[in-house]
């Protein structure tokens, strides 16, 4: 069975996509902790990030980092912090998430409600950050 996140790969879920290469993809978090939030993914259905191989693995964060500053780029932030929870789906996956403060990052506090129009405009002003 197919996790959520391996459905909005495939285009099953439609997503807010702001980068993809042939091993990863990343899209905007529909219910985010701020502007710009992210979730990141590699294309191989893993449960537990730490279960990646090392090629997988290390691809991934350096993948992140190119999203990250793609983020940074177009969301007003001291940086982008980053997350790893893994247990709200079994598909391995990272929160980037632009931050001012420590404390910023709590996923107990309200999300964000933004329109679609927010999130169209976001996805294409990050996207067209990041180079690969």
């Amino acid at each position: 069975m197919s996790t959520i996140f391996t459905k909005i790969i495939n285009g099953e879920i439609p997503s807010y996509k702001i980068a993809e290469n042939d091993r990863f993809y990343a899209f905007l978090d529909i219910n985010p902790l701020a502007k710009g939030h992210t979730l990141v993914i590699p294309k191989s259905e893993v449960d537990y990030i730490f279960d990646l191989d090392d090629e997988t693995i290390a691809g991934l964060f350096v993948f992140c980092k190119k999203v990250a500053k793609g983020i940074k780029a177009v969301v007003d932030c001291k940086k982008i912090g980053i997350t790893v929870l893994g247990l709200e789906v079994a598909h391995a996956h990272v929160h980037l998430v632009p931050i001012n403060g420590i404390y910023e990052i709590d996923f107990s506090k309200p999300k964000l409600k933004l329109s679609v129009e927010e999130f169209q405009s976001l996805t294409k002003e990050i996207s067209s950050r990041i180079s690969f």
